[in-house]
């Protein structure tokens, strides 16, 4: 309860509060997060942390600095166990979009901290549309231009959107055909005014277009069906939107399978599960492994591997090789440490977000941007936010 209070807690501040932070960049090098860690006293200062290392595209310190807080070591009764090595792993992507076929709403989850999840959303995109799903809707989202605009700007949305994996994810939605559309814009006083609020404008879209199949990528426990972790919020969104609606979501988590930035903290059950890939997780009766038994907060838990890494990127970053890597050249570069940006190149002058950023420490060092097909314009800053290199470059 203290913790999912927290999370929450955190969650409402961090529109109103995080950008006056440190700098007014947006994009922040390492020690000028560590330095604002240090200096700050309120609770929740590693939650801030771990949100801008997302943001500046450092993962595992995202990981590393969420652990600080929010993190335990976990433990499994010898019960749990039995029951979900009962369980087989499947492809978790493969599965989804065979089940998509006869769902209506699907409602995935995320860490806002964690840009894996972001990932594997963007992954399942051209399959759901390929099975009808036309609207996409985020929680993220609060920019009423995004759908004529067509890509993210750094000053439209919440801070959440300034990460470049929730970017690529909204642009790559856009380009596939998907109406995106805002759903957590209200005022709300409580939480449980949020999850009212969230669950009857995703209800509003669903009413207006009968016809259509919808996805919704959201945080947290805002996906619960059953009684969730904040009980002032007596319902979760995707439980009010079934009410609503009368369509029951097929509801996938995120989070209880992730890795965490320190191996001990991590879920017995992603060893257990010896994966190789995203997956989810089967019986013998074709029934799917969910949490613990008699758990109602999903429909689904996925359980993902320990990342692997090239040139200290994650190679999930290459979303199955329609992304390439870009090593940084720092021949040119003088001073370190730097920040290097890839930008689409038609978004750059109308201050988009980029497809992804680096901080490189030294000379030496060996680190890729990864990047789908395109033109992009490098840029590339010095410990005092000054641009000390503008050069175009295309992958092919």
């Amino acid at each position: 309860m203290k913790l999912a209070s927290t999370i929450v807690f955190v969650l409402l501040l961090f529109n109103s509060e995080i950008n006056a932070q440190i700098t007014k960049e947006n994009y922040k090098f390492s020690d000028d997060i560590e330095l604002y860690m240090e200096k700050d006293t309120v609770s929740w200062r590693f939650q801030y942390g771990a949100t801008y290392y997302s943001i500046s595209g450092n993962y595992k310190k995202a990981l590393q600095t969420w652990d600080k807080t929010m993190s335990k070591i976990p433990s499994i009764t010898a019960q749990d166990s039995a029951y979900f090595k009962s369980f087989k792993p499947q492809d978790a992507k493969k599965y989804i979009l065979n089940r998509s076929k006869n769902e209506k709403l699907i409602i995935l989850n995320e860490a806002h901290n964690n840009s894996r999840h972001r990932v594997f959303t963007t992954s399942l995109l051209k399959g759901l549309y390929k099975n009808g799903y036309r609207f996409l809707g985020m929680e993220m989202i609060q920019d009423s231009l995004l759908n004529e605009r067509k890509f993210m700007i750094q000053e439209a949305g919440i801070a959440y959107t300034n990460e470049s994996q929730s970017a690529n994810l909204i642009r790559e939605a856009i380009k596939i055909g998907f109406t995106l559309f805002e759903y957590d814009n209200g005022n709300y006083k409580t939480g449980k005014d949020r999850e009212i609020g969230q669950a009857e404008n995703i209800a509003r879209i669903m009413i207006q277009n009968p016809n259509a199949k919808f996805l919704i990528h959201c945080g947290y426990d805002h996906l619960n069906e059953g009684i969730p972790g904040i009980k002032q919020w007596e319902k979760a969104m995707a439980a009010r939107v079934n009410d609503l609606t009368g369509v029951n979501p097929f509801t996938i988590d995120q989070i209880p399978g992730s890795e965490k930035g320190d191996l001990k903290f991590n879920s017995p059950y992603i060893q257990l599960a010896n994966i190789k890939k995203p997956s989810v997780m089967l019986n013998a009766k074709g029934e799917i492994y969910n949490g613990k038994i008699n758990t109602k907060r999903a429909d689904c838990t996925l359980i993902f591997p320990i990342s692997t890494y090239t040139n200290e990127r994650p190679d999930w970053l290459k979303l199955e090789g329609m992304r390439k890597p870009f090593t940084v050249p720092t021949q040119a570069i003088a001073t370190f440490p730097v920040l290097v940006f890839a930008y689409h190149d038609n978004e750059f002058d109308q201050n988009g977000v980029p497809a992804d950023v680096v901080e490189i420490t030294d000379k030496k060092q060996n680190i890729d941007l990864i990047l789908e097909k395109g033109n992009y314009r490098i840029i590339v800053k010095n410990r005092s936010y000054k641009t000390i290199q503008n050069y175009a470059i295309k992958i092919k």
